[in-house]
């Protein structure tokens, strides 16, 4: 009796396997990439945000005529 089920050979399915494979490293590869990029970006604006506070700070203690509370 002959199967009408189709057989795919095992080479086949080997390469499909490593294809997908591959794929997945890849895509891991990458998404961890944009994680590091969106966590530099994070300290950067951070950074920025001190420096802006700092301006805002001194421009009111000059010009606002408040008392810094620090000195």
């Amino acid at each position: 009796m002959a199967s009408n089920a189709p057989v795919a050979p095992t080479w086949f399915d080997t390469y499909l396997r490593s294809l997908l494979d591959w794929q997945a490293a890849c895509s891991a590869s990458v998404l961890q990439a944009q994680q590091y990029q969106w966590g530099m970006l994070a300290a950067c604006q951070q950074s920025a945000k001190a420096v802006q506070q700092e301006l805002w700070d001194e421009w009111t203690c000059r010009f606002g005529g408040g008392v810094p509370l620090d000195g």
